[in-house]
């Protein structure tokens, strides 16, 4: 059992699967610093002051009164749910979706780019000069360089061997 384990755990496909899960988690970590420390205050900016979207909220429900006094709100999500509000918090789903938008934009480019280096790679093995030619006689498949056919003995013509 720990033969076939160890087999299992070296093959390659698995490790190609680990170092993806690692580079994955620090491209996500990158993302996510570029989107909170960035773009949401940018964004906040141009939505007119608040730059920090994972503090919007909705209060469902006020939180219980002390001594008679109903508790102010307060301006984080973070002490509305200590203080006992019930809260929507939608600005960590904001936050969260423009996330997501952007790793999805960026693993877009990145396969876009490898798709096209592919594309170009692809096309320099096609323009690459041919090395066979077809007999004009027997239609077999020979060298470019020959001028007798190997299959049926033929002397080829001067311009087919061009």
């Amino acid at each position: 059992m720990f033969k076939e384990f160890k087999e299992f755990i070296m093959r390659g496909n698995m490790l190609d699967l680990a170092v993806g899960v690692i580079i994955g988690g620090a491209f996500g970590a990158i993302i996510t610093s570029l989107v909170n420390n960035i773009l949401m205050p940018l964004i906040g900016l141009a939505l007119g002051g608040n730059a920090d979207f994972s503090n919007a909220f909705i209060v469902l429900k006020d939180a219980p009164e002390v001594d008679g006094v109903a508790p102010e709100v307060p301006e984080t999500l973070a002490e509305a749910q200590e203080a006992g509000f019930t809260c929507l918090g939608y600005g960590a789903f904001i936050s969260a979706i423009i996330s997501f938008l952007i790793i999805a934009l960026c693993l877009f480019l990145v396969i876009k780019a490898f798709n096209k280096a592919k594309d170009m790679r692809k096309k320099e093995e096609e323009e690459a000069a041919p090395t066979t030619k077809t007999c004009p006689f027997c239609k077999s498949e020979i060298s470019i360089e020959a001028t007798r056919c190997p299959h049926c003995t033929s002397e080829l013509p001067e311009e087919a061997a061009e």
